[in-house]
């Protein structure tokens, strides 16, 4: 049997972390870890839980998703970061990309496909 991932789920909207957390329920592998709120939280959270990817909103109050990135990635080099948001912007995809995420997913296309598509593509480049 293949192990599980373990995801933290990151975002400002309670609807949204919601939402993550039933998708991820019913996606055979997936687990999750936890949530958080906002960037800082994310942070504190991750290094508590140790998931194995995580979910991370680009735009919340406070610290944004791509800094929260760039400091978990910063922490643990090897961690996997998916950006979600609802701005399609190519700006937004480039920042998340250049802080380290291994995906971008607009929140409108997020579903099991998305997420096992990102987490296949990330495992098949080591």
């Amino acid at each position: 049997m293949a192990r599980t991932v373990t995801v933290l789920v990151v975002d400002d909207q309670d609807a949204f972390r919601s939402t993550a957390r039933l998708v991820i329920e019913f996606t055979d592998g997936f687990d999750v870890a936890g949530e958080a709120g906002d960037g800082e939280e994310a942070v504190r959270r991750f290094s508590e839980l140790e998931p194995d990817l995580v979910l991370m909103d680009i735009m919340m109050p406070g610290m944004d998703g791509i800094e929260a990135t760039r400091r978990i990635l910063a922490g643990r080099p090897g961690a996997r970061v998916i950006v979600l948001s609802t701005y399609d912007a190519q700006e937004y995809q480039s920042r998340a990309l250049d802080a380290g995420a291994i995906a971008f997913v607009s929140k409108a296309d997020f579903g099991p496909g998305s997420l096992v598509q990102a987490w296949a593509a990330a495992e098949s480049e080591g």
